[in-house]
């Protein structure tokens, strides 16, 4: 396979790693708050999702850096696409959410 290739294959399994990341987190925080084990919940998804994305990273780097660097710049276009999707539209934003929070 040429290098372009390869590369183009890396980041769309860096989007698919940070996507399944994600999504793995919000699963986790819809489950956990409904838990009576929130701690167990979320440390157990922790070391799940960080052991997928780590042999995921291993794996489609294949001992080459250049395809490491494009498959971790693909799990944060997919962080930051997954933000923007996520984000509260205008109007449903407070004016308190818009300043942003303070600690007293």
């Amino acid at each position: 396979m040429n290098e372009p290739l390869r590369l183009a294959a890396a980041l769309i399994m860096g989007v698919v790693l940070g996507a399944m990341f994600l999504g793995g987190l919000w699963w986790t925080v819809r489950q956990g708050l409904s838990s009576k084990r929130v701690a167990l919940w979320f440390l157990g998804s922790l070391l799940l999702r960080m052991g997928v994305a780590l042999a995921g990273f291993y794996f489609v780097s294949g001992g080459h850096w250049e395809q490491l660097l494009v498959c971790l710049l693909g799990f944060v276009m997919a962080r930051l696409v997954v933000t923007w999707l996520m984000r509260p539209s205008g109007e449903n934003r407070s004016s308190r959410a818009l300043e942003g929070s303070h600690a007293p």
